[in-house]
């Protein structure tokens, strides 16, 4: 899959169709060529050099008028030598200077993909199902190498690459900009498409042509924030779900971030992702290393949604891992919405009790069971039971769960703390704040140092004791405000700009001790809902709760635009109660259970003041869930009508092999006499036969049919109450239906 021309010192990766080209200059540097569709791996490209006498342009040798990095498609830039956009890499010396030349050294190809040390990564299970290229670059002057890793991979069409910096000199150097991608596109001419908006409306999509200048999105607090997402995406203007050409790039890191597109003055197009320099800066010793968070970028020619699978099917098998990775997971019930701080054990059980009559296989006791916590102001950091809530603890409540036949699961918040609690009285200098400053707080909390070995251990001591000693098949990990004050008493000055990474390298590092101690463990990453909802957490739980807000008018946009990049087996989506607690809808509860079944399923509601129709309702999800889960979790997912666009949402699911699919349609506001309405389906097999069914309908046709006409939505009647329709004739606002596409 990598072809390297010797003689024009030119690199081709490719795996039948995409390609990747880059190349050696003269001068040492690496330029690039291109990046799409596959091309041949025998051909001479270096005339895709562009080359142009330019006025007011710095131009590298005297007497050559036409050799400007100004103007030049480049691999991994710097600034400061004709050079005038943004670079991939700054460093600073002890001198001051940051000029940094690299210089081509050599390469070399690896079988497979190498891990990345303390970082979570994509990885390979099989022999030849990727190849990894390292590049040494050399700045000769400061003795920094730079080791450039690009993996391709077989079977998606994605090219995983990060960096890795050895200081090989004398002195300190000092990286203020360390980007894990970079690549120049020949023009500029794309729409940019980003996930952005804050809590409880996480990830809307939103789309902007590029112009001349910068377009980024990016986060400075210490997590990947609610309000962008570390992903960026190009397109072409006709590009559209299904057709046209796409590029994805993601980050596979949860603290700062940038995602940055620069348009030049010759509409000559750079694309960054990385570390977010802003408040970033890495002391790299003499012999020390630094390894930048990978990214990984992707191409389609099969629109947004062919974007997506390739996101899809590397992230949901070749970055999400462990005993959970291809399991079907558990349709769970958590008690937070329905109780929150006010319970005691008896009433748990009886909570449980109701779910498992209902089919429910995990139960999952959310916050205000350890310390003093019977409100937000107490008790996180220590982590022991409340024996006021819990006098038989922890492992007695799981034990009376487990007898009902039931899993345990427990809430976390492990790397924040309360002033009010027995671990800041001992230990006030664990949080993160700045000497001599007042530290700010959020939800009456404060953030633990998790750049400091000592305060991930105590934490990890405290959850260790509880895990072994009680049977807890799950965690719901929160972390319910971002950094402020940033800075760490454990380092000296010069390393205060390493606080944002080593905090997130002490969150993976708890992670990983405790995957390591209980392999079983089935973890949920949260963050007041979706604000660390990022690739780099799917490497330590393969779900994560979507968003804080349960609506599941709502959750249509939330998880449409999640898809985009993250696979439905990781959006955990819940059934919660009506009145919705965040915004007052009242929705039905087919479409409640219709819109969190494309996830990881569950209820965040007492089911014990439900109605015995309700409860029918909930009993029949339930079954139809654990029916389809394994479909729902390794199908297809195609993205039919967007929620931003129109009154209606639709998304199907689909057997690979096309033998079988499920469709959900939902309309959010009823309509007066509307017209009559079909649904062009996606991957199914042209030449079979399929019976359609949902509540109110069933006919068969073929594949070529439902593909081309479309799926004959049934709601004729729509706005006008029909006696005797059995409910197709319904007005009600907030309707949806789930169709069964089974081949015969």
């Amino acid at each position: 899959m990598i072809t390297v021309n010797e003689k024009e010192h030119v690199f081709h990766l490719h795996n039948g169709r995409m390609s990747y080209l880059f190349y050696v200059m003269d001068s040492g540097q690496l330029g690039h060529l291109y990046f799409g569709k596959e091309l041949r791996s025998d051909g001479s490209y270096l005339h895709m050099v562009e080359k142009a006498h330019r006025p007011m342009t710095t131009y590298i040798t005297e007497g050559d008028l036409y050799t400007s990095y100004e103007h030049l498609r480049q691999e991994y830039p710097t600034y400061g030598t004709s050079d005038y956009r943004y670079p991939a890499l700054e460093v600073q010396g002890t001198d001051g200077s940051t000029l940094c030349k690299l210089e081509y050294q050599g390469y070399e190809i690896i079988p497979g993909k190498k891990p990345l040390p303390g970082l979570p990564a994509t990885y390979v299970e099989e022999k030849g199902e990727a190849e990894t290229l390292e590049i040494r670059m050399l700045d000769q002057w400061r003795g920094l190498e730079a080791v450039l890793s690009y993996t391709i991979f077989r079977d998606c069409d994605a090219i995983a690459r990060s960096v890795r910096f050895i200081n090989k000199g004398e002195e300190a150097l000092f990286l203020d900009r360390a980007m894990s991608l970079s690549v120049d596109f020949p023009d500029g001419d794309y729409e940019s498409v980003q996930l952005s908006g804050s809590w409880a409306r996480e990830r809307s999509i939103i789309t902007r042509p590029l112009q001349p200048g910068v377009t980024a999105v990016s986060s400075m607090r210490g997590n990947s924030s609610h309000q962008h997402n570390p992903f960026l995406a190009l397109k072409r203007r006709h590009t559209t779900e299904h057709t046209g050409d796409a590029y994805g790039f993601s980050l596979v890191y949860s603290g700062n971030f940038l995602a940055q597109a620069e348009v030049d003055n010759y509409n000559v197009l750079r694309v960054m992702l990385g570390i977010n320099p802003f408040g970033f800066r890495w002391k790299l010793a003499p012999g020390g290393e630094f390894v930048t968070p990978e990214a990984v970028m992707v191409w389609s020619n099969q629109g947004l949604n062919g974007m997506s699978w390739q996101f899809h099917a590397l992230y949901k098998n070749r970055l999400a891992r462990g005993y959970w990775r291809d399991k079907e997971r558990p349709v769970l019930i958590n008690n937070w919405e329905a109780t929150m701080f006010d319970y005691v054990e008896d009433d748990l059980v009886r909570f449980a009790q109701k779910a498992q009559e209902c089919g429910i296989e995990l139960f999952v006791l959310d916050d205000g069971w350890f310390g003093a916590r019977n409100n937000d102001r107490a008790g996180l950091g220590d982590w022991k039971p409340n024996p006021a809530k819990l006098p038989n603890g922890i492992k007695g409540l799981a034990e009376r769960i487990e007898a009902l036949g039931m899993k345990f699961g427990l809430w976390f918040e492990p790397e924040m703390v309360n002033r009010d609690s027995d671990l800041f009285r001992t230990h006030p200098d664990y949080i993160i704040q700045t000497p001599g400053r007042s530290p700010s707080h959020g939800r009456n909390q404060f953030v633990l140092d998790f750049s400091r070995p000592e305060v991930v251990d105590e934490i990890y001591n405290q959850m260790y004791a509880l895990l072994s000693n009680a049977k807890i098949s799950y965690i719901k990990w929160d972390m319910n405000r971002s950094i402020s004050e940033c800075y760490s008493a454990s380092l000296p000055a010069d390393q205060q700009g390493e606080v944002f990474h080593r905090y997130i390298l002490g969150v993976y590092d708890l992670h990983e001790r405790l995957i390591r101690a209980f392999p079983e463990l089935l973890i949920e990453s949260c963050s007041s809902g979706g604000g660390r909802f990022d690739a780099g957490m799917l490497y330590y739980a393969p779900q994560g709760w979507t968003s804080d807000d349960s609506d599941a008018i709502e959750r249509l946009k939330i998880q449409y635009g999640t898809s985009l990049v993250y696979p439905i087996s990781s959006m955990g989506a819940h059934v919660s109660a009506c009145p919705n607690s965040q915004v007052g809808r009242n929705t039905p509860i087919e479409t409640r259970g219709n819109v969190a079944m494309t996830g990881a399923f569950g209820y965040e509601l007492d089911l014990n003041k439900l109605s015995e129709e309700e409860l029918k309702a909930v009993k029949q999800q339930v079954v139809f869930y654990k029916q389809n889960r394994k479909l729902l979790v390794q199908g297809a997912f195609y993205r039919l009508l967007s929620p931003f666009e129109g009154n209606f949402a639709a998304w199907e699911v689909a057997e690979h092999d096309g033998s079988r699919a499920l469709v959900t349609v939902t309309r959010i506001l009823s309509e007066i006499n509307g017209p009559y309405r079909r649904l062009p389906l996606l991957g199914l097999d042209p030449d079979r036969k399929y019976h359609i069914y949902s509540k109110y309908l069933s006919y068969e046709a073929y594949g070529d049919e439902l593909m081309q006409f479309g799926l004959m939505l049934e709601d004729q009647a729509s706005g006008q109450i029909i006696e005797g329709s059995g409910g197709s004739g319904s007005c009600e606002d907030f309707r949806s239906l789930v169709y069964e596409v089974v081949g015969l």
